[in-house]
């Protein structure tokens, strides 16, 4: 029996899995009701070594082994966002203002039938070598020490010994059946900056006795804005947005200082420097003005780099598989993905997975609206475990 009609047996359960995670959302490094159920559903199946807690608390990695060969991870995120969900359905999130809108709820349940599926492949020994089933907190958010859940798990050792990693990502922009996929930087690094610029301030009234902390970064904007069409090739990809500026508390008095805040993203480590060079050059400006400033930047998840070996055998997953699928060939956009560690370390490749709702509005990722076609879990579920089973064989691609 192929994968895929084994993985169709278990297309109910999927659906099931999926709705409990989704109305109970947890946020990043809270996924503690997630956490035990994955344990729980993971004891009923056999051929299953359990580890919890590896780097984070609320993470777990289930290990199956069939003897001496090669080290494969599939790997999927368990939390949501801060976000009040307003898709009315049955399974809509019992947690204010908490809810699965970047899909991490499938991706959890998909995870779970891969591991069913691959359990009861284990007991044939359909392959040689070794699959670890990697559910990871906290991709969506970072903590005090700037730290997502994917550098902890390096940390801790999850990794080690792994040879190639496999992941999937929703689609809400592709319908399912299709399948966006791409070799090399595929997401972008995700970087933070926060400036605070210091004048002197003064009275309203006198504006020509002051130096305004205001008008200094009226004219940086300009300058920041212009980072991206004039400091960048135009075939590179890179974006620098502002998120927040805080100044001042009365309409009668210039502020004394005046900060702002943001975001910088780009695909290669070289643009990644020169972004950050370029944001602090622009800053030195404040100087002429009569001004001071601290710049700050603070390095997130670096950009997702997808192994075009690892891609090649995904494509020949899908082409496996008892349906027509799609492919598309196209990087991924300027979000950012905490797998990007993962491959920063080791052979590792990402693919989007189709799941749109065929209905006249869009339901976009972190969006009160987000909702998938479920009938997309049973293809992720077998496109991941035919990758995996064929990274184990060394499979002609």
């Amino acid at each position: 029996m192929s994968v895929y009609r084994k993985v169709l047996e278990y297309e109910d359960q999927l659906i099931e899995w999926r709705r409990e995670f989704h109305r109970f959302p947890e946020l990043s490094f809270e996924e503690f009701h997630t956490f035990k159920r994955v344990v729980e559903i993971l004891q009923t199946m056999n051929h299953i070594q359990i580890e919890k807690g590896l780097g984070t608390p609320t993470s777990v990695i289930a290990t199956i082994t069939t003897g001496e060969g090669p080290v494969v991870a599939l790997r999927a995120d368990m939390d949501a966002l801060p976000i009040q969900e307003q898709t009315h359905t049955p399974y809509e999130s019992q947690n204010p203002g908490v809810m699965h809108a970047c899909g991490h709820d499938a991706h959890t349940a998909i995870l779970l039938g891969a591991a069913k599926v691959l359990s009861v492949l284990a007991q044939s020994k359909a392959w040689e070598g070794t699959i670890k089933l990697i559910f990871q907190p906290a991709e969506e958010a970072q903590d005090e020490h700037g730290l997502s859940g994917s550098p902890y798990l390096l940390q801790a050792g999850v990794y080690d010994q792994v040879e190639a990693a496999f992941a999937l990502h929703m689609c809400p922009w592709k319908k399912t059946g299709q399948l966006l996929i791409n070799d090399g930087f595929s997401m972008a690094s995700v970087d933070e900056f926060e400036a605070t610029i210091y004048a002197t301030g003064g009275h309203g009234g006198y504006p020509e006795k002051s130096t305004d902390p205001i008008w200094m970064l009226s004219l940086i904007l300009p300058g920041l804005y212009g980072i991206i069409s004039r400091r960048i090739a135009a075939a590179e990809k890179g974006v620098i947005s502002v998120g927040e500026i805080q100044a001042g508390n009365a309409t009668n008095i210039i502020p004394a200082k005046a900060s702002i805040r943001g975001t910088i993203r780009s695909y290669t480590p070289t643009i990644r420097d020169q972004l950050e060079r370029e944001l602090h050059q622009v800053f030195q400006m404040v100087h002429s003005l009569g001004g001071e400033y601290r710049l700050n930047v603070s390095r997130g998840e670096p950009a997702l780099y997808n192994d075009p070996y690892l891609n090649q055998i995904v494509r020949h997953s899908v082409r496996k598989i008892q349906t027509h699928i799609d492919l598309f060939e196209d990087n991924f956009g300027m979000g950012g993905e905490d797998f990007g560690y993962v491959s920063q370390k080791l052979p590792a490749t990402m693919f989007f997975l189709g799941c749109a709702v065929e209905e006249d509005y869009s339901r976009d990722l972190h969006t009160p609206v987000f909702d998938i076609d479920e009938s997309s879990l049973v293809l992720g579920v077998t496109i991941l475990v035919e990758s995996a089973l064929a990274r184990l064989k060394q499979a002609t691609i």
